[in-house]
């Protein structure tokens, strides 16, 4: 959208004003007797106050009027939108799914809030320790309605469509190849302009958070600077018919009315903002000598759990790069994994698989469930000639890697009818070459 502004930086102190009302921070304090140009002060707390300074997150916002000022909330229906992970029996095969249907304008108009699905996850809001795995397909705008998630942060990935997101902060533009983070108990309305469709990682309990570098030290991967957070915007824009705000609560919808729009923060300052980041500006690792590195060198951000090292849920992608290395099978290797992993595709073929798995649709390999490159790939791979070569151009797959042994949904297994019973015949062809008189090379 022309004319957006953004401010630079993860998760820095910032502070914004809308320019209509220059002077609308107050100066030395957080909550003066008076504030402003009559606006009331409103603290967001991300973290408990108490956490060590690192990790504590809180905004304030400084509104027209307090979010506390609505009618009672009430329980709506949750469409397809669940944390009942039991529906179901389990289900540990390799599964993946066709692109999924986003519905006509002309038969059904659908916000993002009613297209909202939930495919797989674990755990649970209450005990704030779990994961939801979601996809979007909508084709309509939210019209005086917002949406916050009591529960968790949503890590939202685009695919088809860009999308309009006002918060309470302000604007963002998000379009395919970008992601956006909005966190826990922030409000936000989607605009869309036209068949929109993406993916949403959840995570209750944590807040996602740059991946520590290592000895790969100060600079690579996604970079700081490349965040984006919006600036300060207000509407003072009374809804005499209702102005509707839903609330995703321990995995429930409800919802409340209220008079007047709730994007009325005429100023802001803090560490606990919405952001998003554009993927082409990720600073890719590989290997340059030999073998195939782990997929935890493309990872852009992580939530981390109480346990070192392992997280709660990590967005790794896998971007255009160089394939440099010798004496070396170059694509992903046949893996059984402790973590769980789901996988969508933004645009183009993903490099083990070019047929079958598509934009807009996913797959899952389940915890210990063995996966990797389909037969025709590692034909290819095993005899194709090791000179430099691009890799993945013209693509952007990404992974949601999970420590929790997620659970498919009813939806995901059935309601949507999208899921390809055919995936395991992709690796049916492999054969072996196994050969017992095979004797080393002399030197």
């Amino acid at each position: 959208m022309a004319g957006l502004k953004y401010m630079t930086g993860f998760g820095n102190e910032f502070s914004s004003e809308d320019p209509r009302c220059p002077g609308s921070l107050p100066e030395g304090q957080n909550s003066p007797q008076v504030c402003p140009y009559g606006l009331y002060a409103e603290q967001l707390s991300g973290s408990a106050f108490t956490c060590p300074r690192p990790a504590n997150k809180r905004s304030w916002l400084y509104r027209i009027l307090p979010s506390v000022k609505h009618k009672p909330f009430t329980a709506v229906p949750c469409g397809n939108l669940t944390e009942n992970w039991n529906e179901v029996e389990p289900d540990p095969n390799q599964l993946r799914w066709l692109p999924f249907i986003i519905p006509k304008p002309t038969e059904k108009k659908v916000d993002f809030v009613a297209g909202l699905h939930t495919i797989c996850g674990a755990g649970d809001a209450k005990t704030r320790n779990g994961i939801g795995i979601h996809v979007y397909t909508c084709n309509t705008s939210m019209v005086d309605r917002c949406f916050s998630n009591s529960d968790g942060d949503f890590l939202i990935v685009p695919q088809q469509g860009e999308v309009l997101i006002t918060t309470e902060f302000g604007k963002m533009m998000v379009e395919p190849n970008e992601i956006c983070v909005i966190q826990q108990g922030m409000r936000f309305s989607v605009d869309v302009f036209g068949e929109t469709r993406g993916y949403i990682l959840e995570v209750y309990g944590a807040h996602f958070e740059l991946p520590d570098l290592g000895p790969i030290g100060a600079n690579g991967l996604a970079n700081p600077r490349d965040f984006l957070c919006p600036v300060a915007w207000y509407e003072d824009r009374k809804v005499p018919s209702g102005y509707t705000v839903i609330n995703k609560y321990q995995g429930k919808l409800f919802a409340c009315q209220q008079d007047f729009s709730p994007f009325n923060v005429v100023a802001w300052h803090g560490n606990y903002t919405p952001c998003k980041y554009n993927l082409k500006n990720f600073m890719v690792i590989n290997c340059v000598a030999f073998d195939h590195a782990d997929p935890s060198i493309f990872t852009v951000l992580t939530a981390k759990s109480t346990k070192p090292g392992v997280a709660i849920a990590d967005f790794v992608i896998f971007p255009p790069r160089w394939g440099v290395a010798d004496n070396t099978f170059r694509p992903p290797y046949y893996h059984r994994n402790c973590m769980s992993e789901f996988m969508g595709l933004i645009k183009g073929h993903y490099e083990a698989k070019e047929e079958g798995f598509l934009p807009g649709g996913g797959s899952l390999h389940s915890m210990m469930t063995p996966h990797g490159p389909d037969a025709d790939c590692f034909e290819k791979n095993s005899t194709a000639e090791l000179k430099p070569e691009r890799v993945a151009e013209g693509t952007m797959a990404f992974m949601f890697e999970s420590s929790f042994s997620m659970a498919v949904t009813k939806w995901g297994l059935q309601t949507c009818q999208r899921l390809d019973k055919t995936y395991y015949q992709c690796w049916e062809p492999l054969r072996s070459h196994f050969n017992p008189n095979w004797k080393p090379r002399k030197q």
